[in-house]
């Protein structure tokens, strides 16, 4: 097939689509005979994001694969096209948001001893309704308390590609009271982003 075609096929798909698009959403777009091997796909995602460069808009990619979406510099001008102003989140819900990004998976005894308080069921629940946190497991003590950790959906939200690329946690200080150390020290020893093997981000 056409390169300049598979181009346009690829360009019109992250156009169309409602939500991002990895390389095995890219293939399905052609017929088996006809599909292009996947160096030549990514070779026009490549293609498709310099021509972004200097635009309104950019290709990004985040957890779940591509989008187009508008140029982040941008947000203070195209944001007056709406006129419902952003939800503001309780500080309680993005302190507990913030914990099980960094030190997950955690359960909801974990924050409360790190936050000092009880964590309320309406702050969890909400949280799984914006599917940014799910149950991944349950820790093997008494009463096996659900382990939580964030959701690919969550990454797309915030625009992050993997948990790497969570911003440093000094930045996340002016959203939550927590010493980094405290963020960082994980009740089991293990590390920043560590995750079981049933919430990984591919």
């Amino acid at each position: 097939m056409n390169p300049q075609l598979i181009r346009q096929i690829i360009e019109g798909a992250f156009l169309a689509a409602a939500k991002p698009l990895d390389t095995l959403s890219l293939e399905a777009l052609f017929e088996a005979h006809e599909r292009p091997p996947r160096d030549q796909i990514l070779a026009a995602i490549e293609e498709i994001e310099d021509d972004c460069r200097d635009r309104g808009y950019e290709l990004k990619r985040v957890a779940s694969g591509w989008r187009f979406q508008v140029n982040q510099d941008l947000a203070p001008w195209i944001c007056r096209l709406w006129e419902e102003k952003p939800k503001r989140y309780s500080r309680a819900m993005l302190e507990t948001l913030a914990l099980i990004a960094y030190r997950q998976p955690l359960t909801r005894g974990d924050i409360e001893l790190v936050r000092g308080v009880a964590v309320s069921t309406d702050i969890i629940r909400a949280l799984q309704e914006r599917n940014w946190i799910a149950v991944v497991g349950h820790r093997d003590v008494p009463g096996r308390p659900a382990l939580y950790a964030t959701t690919k959906f969550f990454l797309d939200y915030f625009n992050l590609a993997a948990l790497q690329d969570l911003p440093p946690l000094e930045e996340i200080k002016s959203l939550v009271d927590f010493a980094p150390e405290t963020m960082l020290a994980s009740h089991d020893g293990g590390e920043v982003g560590e995750v079981n093997d049933s919430n990984k981000h591919d």
